[in-house]
């Protein structure tokens, strides 16, 4: 039985809205109905994580993109194919891995003059606040060793309002409460690379940053 079979969330709290047990599938099922926050009136879907249950390595996107909020998979549109080919170059297997966001639904603007195309809208404080217990759910059903941080508003998700990609990237970061032998590694988020005026310079500190990641894993095997 979920939480908001008693009561219902607050305008930004999804809190209500968790399971009271199970695994990812539970949790993934409840996200559907998630009104934590307004952004569900408008997205298609919700677009919870996917990947290895028990994967080693944990990517923390912002939120889903437009093809993101249409398959309903994160990472699935141009950004999606670009980490690909990073993890690849750094020796990652996102095969194993799971991939999720820090908001689980698709905040957007309609641009009329540009065919009515939906351009992404970066999410409020508030709105990251009230999505955080699902990325706090899945980082504790999953128990990851690294936590890789797409962005700035990742970032901020997992180690404070205080977080500067600029200052804080490419470093093995010890993750912020819990008592587990956890990590996080923050780099640029890859649609930021698509944006970029030198796409191959940004595309080499991608692939550096999560170098990181790989060498943290490499020296770190699970029993």
């Amino acid at each position: 039985m979920s939480r908001s079979d008693d009561t219902r969330a607050s305008a930004y709290d999804a809190t209500p809205f968790l399971p009271d047990e199970g695994g990812l599938a539970a949790y993934r099922r409840a996200a559907a109905d998630c009104r934590g926050c307004p952004l569900y009136e408008n997205a298609t879907q919700t677009v919870f994580g996917k990947g290895d249950s028990s994967a080693r390595v944990v990517l923390v996107g912002e939120q889903p993109g437009d093809q993101e909020d249409r398959q309903g998979e994160p990472f699935v549109g141009p950004a999606g194919r670009l980490l690909d080919k990073a993890l690849e170059e750094a020796g990652i297997d996102r095969g194993t891995a799971y991939v999720t966001n820090a908001v689980k639904h698709f905040k957007f603007t309609v641009v009329p003059e540009r065919g009515k195309r939906r351009i992404h809208k970066a999410p409020s404080l508030r709105e990251l606040s009230a999505c955080k217990p699902w990325l706090r759910a899945e980082l504790e059903l999953v128990r990851p060793e690294v936590v890789v941080a797409l962005g700035a508003t990742a970032g901020k998700a997992l180690l404070g309002g205080s977080f500067r990609v600029t200052k804080d990237r490419g470093s093995l970061l010890p993750m912020p409460g819990t008592d587990e032998e956890q990590y996080v590694v923050a780099t640029v988020h890859p649609s930021a690379i698509l944006r970029a005026d030198d796409r191959e310079a940004a595309y080499a500190g991608l692939v550096t940053d999560l170098r990181v990641v790989a060498r943290a894993l490499n020296g770190h095997r699970r029993a």
